[in-house]
């Protein structure tokens, strides 16, 4: 009996901290399924077998921004958390700057704290760039297979940083429901909604590579990446349109109901993974296409290292 008591306290513990946790954008499978699909959708003769072909080790380390959210790790946790969004209305139509040190400054200037503005479309490019040295190294030695898993764990963080900036309400103060006047949020339950959209349509990672027309990222990587914010904040308003058509995350069959009842909803999610899948998988194309011009210091030997 006490047994019993016990297992139903640390249940009820565990649904707390669950429904108190910090928002995440897409539930972990829908994370996890762009990501599949982003590996899908990319040209094989232009990226490295090895690449192409891990799209499940990719999937896996997708999770780990999240996971590095931990109550456990606090420094880890509270440097991660801003990472995954930016709320654009904070910098009060100020231009958005190409560097995340640029950011702090102007959030300096406007009395706001960098962290409540956040550092998404940064984790973006620098993950980004941090592939590319590493596809440039494997350019170098292609049998490492230290670079090449180095590659896929980059790989999973680009992944889910540009899945995140996809997800409208993480370009907003309007995140979780609309902002109250002193800023705070109310909690809606609108972000988890949406989050379990893909899970709860049950799409397909081989869906949403088909028909993909993925290129490298032209001109510059940061513009690219802000307009590609931009555009995501633009469609803050058209979800909470979608709002009263969200099934509960928690209800039976919500999935199967959506389908039946909201046409609009679904094609919001068609152009929003998609849209992800595409902006995922032109990153890595990008990535690889830098890496053909970097070079390396002639201290760098890793085949006497490894």
């Amino acid at each position: 009996m006490k047994f019993q008591i016990k297992r139903i306290r640390l249940m009820i513990l565990a649904t707390l901290i669950l429904s108190t946790g910090p928002v995440r954008a897409w539930w972990s499978g829908g994370h996890g399924i762009l990501t599949q699909a982003a590996m899908q959708a990319l040209p094989k003769d232009e990226v490295p077998a090895f690449f192409h072909q891990a799209d499940k080790a990719v999937a896996h380390y997708v999770f780990d921004p999240d996971i590095a959210k931990n109550r456990g790790t606090q420094y880890l946790r509270n440097a991660e958390h801003s990472e995954h969004y930016m709320d654009i209305e904070l910098l009060k139509g100020e231009e958005i700057p190409k560097g995340r040190y640029d950011l702090i400054r102007l959030c300096a200037k406007l009395d706001v704290k960098p962290e409540s503005v956040g550092f998404v479309p940064y984790a973006i490019a620098e993950w980004t760039q941090r592939l590319a040295v590493a596809l440039a190294e494997h350019r170098k030695w292609p049998d490492n297979s230290y670079i090449q898993q180095k590659c896929l764990v980059y790989a999973g963080f680009i992944a889910h940083y540009a899945q995140d900036q996809c997800q409208p309400l993480h370009t907003t103060i309007h995140f979780n429901g609309r902002a109250k006047s002193d800023g705070s949020s109310s909690h809606s339950g609108i972000h988890e909604k949406v989050d379990a959209l893909i899970e709860y349509l049950d799409l397909k990672a081989s869906d949403l590579a088909k028909d993909q027309k993925i290129e490298p990222i032209k001109g510059d990587l940061m513009e690219a990446i802000l307009s590609q914010l931009q555009a995501s904040h633009a469609l803050v308003d058209k979800v909470y349109e979608l709002e009263a058509d969200l099934p509960n995350p928690r209800s039976e069959n919500a999935g199967q109901r959506l389908k039946a009842e909201s046409q609009a909803v679904i094609d919001f999610v068609d152009e929003r993974t998609r849209e992800s899948v595409r902006f995922t998988a032109s990153l890595y194309l990008t990535a690889w296409q830098q890496s053909s011009s970097i070079r390396f210091e002639s201290w760098l030997d890793r085949a006497a290292l490894d």
